[in-house]
């Protein structure tokens, strides 16, 4: 089992070559005024061009316009577009018609219900992405740290691509795999030493128990 590994909200030139030297296959940029993890387009692509070729460029945004996504996509040619805010089906075919990049639709997650609002979405978004649902009060619509009940990932289509995210540590990576066997994996806040800080110590710490985890699937595969 090889996992899709994403870090998040990098913001140094430093963090970005951390995480592809240890294996990150994405690398996001967020987009988004409140967050702690917010980068200018210009600022972000100078930190893409360090790893372009070597990791998949996401630019996330929430309810962008597509005035804020053409400065993006103009300073950062990303690869991947992350729509993490309330964007409709037709939102989502009207941005991949415009610029031509395949989208990951984020879904906030608490109960087995929220797994079917992606249903309409199936066949337009590219890839999706699970988070936990905000904490009471947050105005973030993720990197708050807080996880969901995996459990609920068994209710999905087996057809259907995702990332797992929301409060991914080095201390649950492990459990969340073997619980989902997620294809793909995102860490923003789990890898932090403050809100927007990544702590190159952690980032190690959680590659190898993402590795570990990998180790524990493949032998777990072979024992069958």
């Amino acid at each position: 089992m090889t996992l899709d590994i994403k870090i998040c909200g990098l913001k140094t030139g430093e963090a970005v070559d951390r995480a592809v030297s240890l294996g990150a296959s994405h690398v996001g940029f967020i987009f988004f005024a409140k967050s702690p993890r917010n980068i200018e387009p210009f600022d972000a692509g100078r930190l893409a061009d360090r790893v372009r070729g070597r990791a998949r460029i996401v630019a996330v945004t929430v309810n962008a316009d597509n005035d804020d996504l053409d400065e993006i996509v103009d300073q950062l040619a990303p690869d991947v577009l992350q729509l993490h805010g309330s964007e409709s089906p037709e939102r989502v075919l009207n941005i991949k018609a415009v610029y031509g990049l395949p989208v990951m639709k984020a879904f906030s997650v608490r109960e087995a219900d929220d797994l079917k609002k992606i249903d309409p979405y199936i066949g337009i978004a590219d890839r999706f992405l699970f988070d936990a649902k905000p904490p009471a009060g947050s105005e973030l619509p993720g990197g708050n740290g807080v996880a969901f009940d995996w459990t609920l990932m068994h209710l999905l289509d087996g057809g259907v691509d995702y990332m797992l995210s929301g409060g991914l540590n080095k201390d649950n990576i492990a459990e969340a795999v073997r619980l989902t066997g997620a294809p793909g994996i995102d860490v923003s806040s789990g890898v932090e030493s403050a809100p927007g800080v990544k702590d190159l110590g952690l980032m190690e710490a959680f590659f190898e128990a993402v590795q570990e985890a990998e180790r524990e699937a493949a032998a777990a595969g072979r024992g069958t």
